[in-house]
């Protein structure tokens, strides 16, 4: 929470980009505030609220050789409402759900902290909003925790309360869940998606004290002691007041994100502790295969003009890249690297990163707060994936394809083996679904063709084949090409196809096309 304050004390500690530095690369096109949050949509480009007015989206879209670095900004229809801080995930149909926030802004109004109940879904395809109800009974959502299940559908759990909630997008309904078990409210904790289809949590207001939630009993259960504690103590005294009632609202502290790694262990970072934020902050790992904790490296303490800061992840990003490495971005804009034994600083200025999103070139996005200050870049990570983690391509409706055409492909491990992108509560960024790109033999121009109907939101996968549709974009050349499937920056191996010659992109406006 409060992250919006968190980036103008951040734009002052900031320093210029050392020369020797060469993980993070400026982004050539800037919006005009920068990006308070964004998801990877199955076309490829990257979606988000505007920092100042979050009512107003942008869109990035790659260049024709496939590069984020060079693509341009686009705005996108905006939203009915301007929420900051709100829960939010891409559907298994291709759309953008958006739930909640913590704060609300519209129209040049101040931020007010509503914790409000509105929500709406994107479809990327005819550029639209539209609003959703809440579930039965909720008049507060705010910034809530939540996931996408493996059959699709979408849970949230209510930040005052222990509340779940399931929207089905099929049918655009909600349905209220039994959430026995969990032994405190939802607020700040973040929740994660385990191979088994299961959720695990650590919580803020009971912490050490872990959870797992199990879909198909349902319940929570405990997971046990995460051994260090992870959460922070409250920076704030007294009542929070919400409309529309007259409710108080006690914050439990923060916490870091965690993620699922290749090997089955959760990596879990921590906020500050003993209420000094500058202490360094504590990490613990969950082995999902053994149901057991191990504690983790401590954030580092690095020295910067002769003064001393111990680092930590509270409210903060991270990412799995697809080396199997997680980068965690810490409270003062640092990136680090975990490598499953050590935790290591991979940024050399206090260079804010801004919102982690892992890209479908394995590179990640870093989204600044403001592009004079902190400009939003890319971050490079070093090293390749293992062969192993890459999708497989078993089978596909057809090799020669028409522009505009819907195809179905099949393979294993589109999903990856995480959710990819996590924060420690709302904000919460999966990217465990399967893009197709498409790169001509001849001009090696990319293009990549919009993902939907995907068989599972599962992660890890395993031998089990799985699927999805993908549509040809019509500007696609024609010609022979490549195709791959990619999941969480991972591309599978290639195969032929050719695009059948078609009208031009300039001339798709005719009729006779």
């Amino acid at each position: 929470m409060f992250r919006k304050l968190l980036f103008t004390a951040l734009a002052v500690c900031m320093c210029a980009l050392s020369a020797s530095a060469q993980t993070l690369v400026t982004l050539k096109h800037q919006t005009p505030a920068g990006i308070a949050q964004v998801f990877l949509m199955t076309d490829g480009t990257v979606i988000g609220p505007d920092l100042n007015t979050p009512e107003t989206w942008w869109k990035l879209t790659p260049d024709i050789t496939g590069s984020y670095i060079n693509g341009t900004w686009t705005k996108i229809a905006s939203l009915s409402y301007g929420p900051d801080a709100f829960s939010g995930a891409v559907l298994a149909d291709g759309r953008l759900l958006v739930v909640g926030g913590e704060y609300s802004y519209y129209a040049g109004q101040n931020y007010y902290f509503t914790l409000t109940n509105q929500g709406a879904i994107y479809d990327p395809v005819a550029n639209t909003w539209t609003a959703i109800n809440p579930p039965a009974g909720w008049q507060n959502i705010g910034d809530s925790p939540n996931t996408v299940l493996p059959n699709g559908t979408f849970l949230i759990g209510q930040k005052l309360t222990e509340n779940m909630a399931l929207y089905t997008p099929s049918t655009g309904t909600w349905q209220a869940m039994n959430s026995a078990g969990k032994n405190d409210f939802n607020s700040e904790e973040g929740w994660t998606l385990l191979p088994n289809g299961n959720i695990i949590t650590a919580d803020v207001k009971n912490a050490p004290n872990s959870e797992i939630y199990e879909p198909g009993s349902p319940q929570w259960i405990s997971a046990g002691s995460t051994i260090v504690d992870l959460h922070s103590p409250t920076d704030v005294s007294g009542c929070l007041p919400y409309p529309p009632s007259t409710g108080c609202y006690y914050p439990p502290g923060e916490i870091g994100p965690a993620i699922l790694r290749p090997d089955g262990t959760v990596f879990f970072t921590g906020s500050y502790t003993n209420n000094n934020t500058n202490d360094s902050g504590h990490t613990a790992i969950y082995n999902y295969k053994k149901q057991q904790w191990t504690e983790g490296p401590d954030f580092p303490y690095t020295k910067v003009a002769g003064a001393t800061y111990g680092d930590n992840a509270g409210d903060n990003w991270a990412v799995l890249l697809p080396t199997g490495n997680v980068l965690v971005e810490g409270q003062y804009g640092w990136g680090y690297e975990f490598n499953g034994s050590t935790l290591s600083r991979t940024t050399t200025t206090s260079t804010y990163l801004g919102a982690l999103l892992v890209l479908p070139n394995g590179q990640v996005f870093a989204g600044g707060a403001t592009p004079q200050q902190n400009p939003t870049m890319v971050y490079v990570p070093k090293g390749s994936y293992n062969s192993a983690w890459q999708p497989t391509i078993t089978s596909i409706q057809a090799t020669s394809l028409s522009h505009g055409s819907t195809y179905k492909i099949s393979g294993t491990q589109f999903n990856g083996l995480s959710q990819a992108c996590a924060l420690g509560d709302e904000d919460q960024c999966a990217t465990n679904y399967p893009l197709v790109r498409i790169t001509n033999n001849t001009t090696h121009h990319v293009f990549y063709a919009r993902t939907h109907g995907h068989s599972t939101m599962a992660v890890a996968t395993g031998s089990s084949t799985v699927s999805t549709n993908f549509d040809v974009p019509p500007s696609a050349e024609a010609g022979a090409s490549t195709l791959v499937v990619i999941a969480n920056g991972i591309p599978s191996a290639s195969i032929s196809v050719t695009i059948k010659s078609g009208c031009a992109t300039s001339e798709l406006d005719d009729p006779e096309c």
